[in-house]
């Protein structure tokens, strides 16, 4: 049994929440996050509390549970606070920069840039020409943004060179000793 799906959610006041069979709509201001969760959950809103029950009918009703009530927390504090994740460059001529048509160019030491084309819905910011913060108000695709840019030039294990996450810690290996 989910532990983590008997606690109740509590919906703060400026969030706003339409339920329909399998389909859930979480709006707070102009933002708004929409998702289709399994038959075997079923969510109550009473309260301003959100409650999720397995259905009986169904094997795995506790486990969807669970997994259902972690993505509509996210989606509450998405709409409520944002998601955000921060990518720093390192080596020598690594360099990132924005578009304004949201199209980012990277400098990797290839012998051409490479652009990335932010999805609709994230908005990126440089602090300077070696970070990068991604903003969003869904965490997964946040997430998989950053994935997609650390993905161009992972941080290898000799020199730590290539595009890390803020709080990510390289091992750095030892050179072969003669």
């Amino acid at each position: 049994m989910s532990r983590i799906a008997k606690k109740p959610i509590l919906v703060p006041s400026n969030v706003h929440i339409t339920l329909s069979d399998n389909f859930i709509l979480v709006k707070s201001n102009n933002k708004f996050l929409k998702r289709y969760f399994s038959s075997s959950v079923i969510i109550e809103y009473k309260n301003d509390n959100l409650f999720f029950k397995s259905n009986v009918n169904q094997y795995d009703g506790w486990i969807q549970a669970g997994t259902t009530r972690s993505l509509v927390n996210s989606m509450i504090i998405g709409v409520t606070v944002g998601f955000s994740k921060k990518l720093q460059l390192v080596g020598v001529g690594y360099r990132i920069n924005i578009e304004e048509n949201n199209k980012i160019n990277m400098f990797l030491g290839y012998s051409h840039t490479i652009s990335y084309i932010l999805p609709k819905g994230i908005t990126a910011k440089n602090i300077s020409s070696t970070e990068i913060i991604l903003y969003g108000i869904d965490k997964q695709l946040v997430g998989q943004v950053a994935s997609n840019i650390r993905n161009k030039r992972k941080p290898e294990s000799y020199k730590g060179k290539g595009i890390r996450y803020s709080n990510e810690f390289i091992r750095i290996k030892e050179a072969k000793k003669k």
